[in-house]
């Protein structure tokens, strides 16, 4: 089904090691392998690691292999240089002064991607067009300018008023960006009314981007464990998507607060929402310079969930 594997495609970057799941990275490890050779493995990303665990995963998959040929892990890396803005850029420069040693032959992962989070910024008149500009410079010095590389802006109480700026900044050093969907508390998961004026933004800039955080499930829902609203991914792809068949503010926001499944269908060549429809070549432009990935500590919970909406089925062998 064209518009299935369009829409779906290497979309979940898997991140057993982060929260909920919390795997520890053997364990995390040895899931990803096995999903990456599963039915749904062109479902499948990049194995999302902390840039000061590569090393300990690079360990594990040697003992993995155990001599045998290996085909590399794919890394989307995060720079975890902490959150001092006085100590992140020479903490970000030694982790990836250390990262390029992970790309010689022989190693058993592939750096595709780098995750960026950067600090808040300290005073009312600053922006983030210089750690940004820094950041590109450490890159290239880096050797590791040309990965594609998701700069994370964090939702401070100025996050609506810096995000335009940022979003410019961002597009100007040719980034990505990230979005951060959820997290511990219900106010770590931001409203439709704030991921909306992310979509416009980045859509406006041309600038790529990934998602996080409480996205396990395709659609808006109320979880009942927690009591705390989740936004769904296909909520997400459907709004990249319509964004750029000129949805409105206000259809973005319905989009992303929808919570009627039947809403969201997929044919052979048409994905829809209500009456919205996208072609495969219109999916597949959204995927390649809007929704990219996102990240996800379950793998099987998001493909369980889409073969329940019948948006998936296992092809004869496996049944």
């Amino acid at each position: 089904m064209e518009a299935t594997r369009a829409l779906f495609s290497g979309l979940i970057d898997y991140a057993g090691l982060f929260p909920p799941a919390g795997l520890d990275m053997q364990p995390a490890a040895e899931e990803y392998g096995t999903v990456r050779s599963g039915e749904w493995g062109w479902m499948c990303g990049r194995f999302i690691v902390p840039a000061s665990r590569v090393f300990e995963l690079c360990e594990e998959l040697e003992d993995l292999a155990d001599g045998a040929v290996f085909q590399p892990y794919p890394l989307s890396v995060i720079v975890d240089a902490g959150t001092d803005p006085r100590a992140w850029l020479g903490n970000a420069t030694s982790l990836l002064e250390t990262l390029v040693k992970c790309n010689a032959e022989g190693m058993p992962v592939r750096i595709e991607a780098l995750e960026v989070p950067v600090p808040a910024v300290a005073a009312v008149r600053d922006t983030y067009d210089p750690v940004i500009g820094q950041f590109g410079m450490v890159a290239q010095n880096a050797g590791l300018r040309e990965l594609p590389i998701y700069i994370e802006i964090p939702r401070t109480d100025r996050y609506a008023d810096l995000l335009p700026g940022a979003m410019a900044a961002i597009s100007r050093a040719k980034f990505g960006a990230k979005i951060r969907c959820g997290g511990a508390t219900q106010a770590s998961f931001p409203s439709s009314a704030e991921v909306a004026p992310f979509l416009r933004a980045a859509f406006a800039e041309n600038v790529p981007f990934k998602a996080t955080a409480g996205l396990h499930h395709p659609v808006r829902h109320l979880d009942p464990q927690t009591g705390f609203v989740l936004h769904g991914f296909l909520n997400i792809l459907a709004a990249a998507i319509f964004i750029r068949e000129d949805a409105s503010d206000e259809e973005i926001i319905e989009i992303l607060e929808e919570r009627d499944e039947k809403a969201f269908t997929v044919t052979t060549d048409v994905f829809s929402w209500r009456n919205r429809t996208a072609s495969v070549p219109q999916i597949q432009v959204a995927r390649s310079t809007g929704f990219v990935a996102y990240g996800s500590c379950s793998f099987e919970e998001p493909v369980q969930d889409l073969m329940a909406l019948g948006m998936l089925r296992l092809s004869k062998a496996a049944v």
